[in-house]
């Protein structure tokens, strides 16, 4: 699990309260961790595989694939499974090893390579569920500018900049400070070992304070987006607002379910540390509740992996595709039938706005001709393999040869 304690167990000179919850039946507790991890991994890389089955189009035509929010769920997808897999290496060695947990004491402190697999393996699954933190508030900032701007550049550089820049440089930090003057003699006290955690614990705050809030304001620019395209509130544009309020409701309720237990432990560590005693009989349930929810961690902090991809794609199934040749191509999945009202009452087609200077360049030449345009806001139903609002630049059926060459070019540099 992705739980700093496990960083502060590889210090010899730990402290009581890592001691009381690392070595509290470590058997139990490996098993636990590694199963979840192994289960977790397993069914996050089913649901990211290419299926077989196609998906639904949006309407008539094929709408290329959005270049950043689905991006950016893939990213997520991977840096849990990479977290994971550093859980099961270091779960398995554990279990097989357990001599080598034995080593990482104040009398075996001669033998360095214990001690490097703990650091090691901890910094490896912390630096990826960081990034994942991070990745998730991007893409909570990510649909919100999409939708309030209906305009934008690529960002996705800058989102890599930030998120991996963020995620190694608060890990090393962190992980430097943690274990000052050497790993075999780290420096003991609260003081030295709050920086620590606040690096560790900031960026899934941020996620747990910051995402609700953008995609409270995402949804409300929905809704007024929709209101305001026809003049009316349909059932159909209700039922679109709720789709949206849906998946981004079970994205938060994924992360509160698999990290909010993280929080409550650490909090009754971190007293039990200030207490002098801590095998107190009057501090019984706040050690008893310390060891619940630890094992708790040890057991949703993986599944976030896999309950990550429910929450972003739905369940897609086992129909894998294990043919060489891939399409590149994704087609898409609609819950609004008002791109089909469109297409049966006033025949129109749909270019996806995708990050890119050249889509902007089209949407201006397109108003630049006079034709009249509108929004229409969509979002991937259940069975798609993404999630991310997509905004469509409608124009009229005699443009259609026009938009249609700009949406050949985009899916070829999309291919490129």
């Amino acid at each position: 699990m992705a739980s700093p304690r496990m960083e502060t167990f590889c210090c010899p000179n730990r402290d009581a309260a890592t001691e009381f919850v690392v070595t509290f039946q470590p058997v139990l507790f490996g098993a636990l961790s590694l199963g979840s991890a192994a289960l977790s991994l397993l069914f996050a890389i089913l649901q990211i595989l290419p299926k077989r089955k196609g998906y639904r189009r949006l309407g008539q035509y094929p709408l290329p694939r959005p270049a950043s929010s689905s991006r950016i769920l893939f990213i997520i997808s991977i840096c849990d499974i990479l977290g994971c897999t550093g859980v099961i290496v270091r779960s398995s060695v554990w279990l097989g090893l357990p001599n080598i947990v034995d080593h990482i004491s104040v009398v075996n402190n001669t033998d360095v390579w214990p001690e490097v697999f703990c650091v090691g393996s901890a910094m490896w699954i912390q630096l990826f569920f960081s990034a994942s933190f991070w990745w998730t508030f991007c893409y909570a900032v990510d649909v919100f500018l999409v939708v309030k701007t209906s305009a934008g550049i690529s960002t996705i550089i800058l989102y890599h900049m930030i998120t991996w820049g963020l995620a190694v440089l608060l890990c090393v930090e962190g992980v430097a400070m943690l274990y000052y003057p050497s790993i075999s003699d780290c420096e003991q006290g609260l003081q030295h070992a709050i920086p620590h955690y606040v690096t560790t614990y900031a960026p899934m705050l941020l996620v747990l304070i910051a995402n609700p809030v953008f995609f409270n304001r995402t949804v409300s620019t929905v809704t007024s987006l929709l209101k305001g395209r026809q003049g009316i509130y349909t059932e159909n544009e209700r039922r679109l607002a709720n789709e949206i309020k849906i998946r981004f409701f079970k994205i938060m309720l994924v992360f509160f379910i698999c990290w909010v237990p993280n929080i409550i432990n650490e909090s009754l560590l971190f007293y039990l540390e200030m207490q002098i005693d801590i095998s107190d009989n009057s501090l019984r349930n706040i050690r008893n509740t310390a060891l619940i929810t630890w094992f708790i961690m040890g057991i949703l902090n993986p599944m976030q992996a896999f309950l990550n991809t429910l929450a972003f794609h739905g369940w897609t199934g086992f129909d894998i595709d294990f043919s060489l040749q891939q399409r590149r191509e994704l087609v898409w999945d609609s819950v609004s039938t008002s791109a089909a009202n469109m297409t049966s009452h006033n025949p129109v087609v749909g270019t996806t706005l995708l990050y890119q200077s050249h889509v902007q360049e089209s949407q201006k030449n397109m108003m630049g001709n006079g034709q009249h345009h509108s929004d229409a806001i969509s979002v991937l139903s259940e069975g798609s393999e993404s999630s991310t609002v997509e905004i469509h630049i409608s124009s009229e059926l005699q443009d259609y040869e026009d938009v249609d060459a700009d949406g050949e070019s985009l899916e070829n540099s999309v291919r490129h």
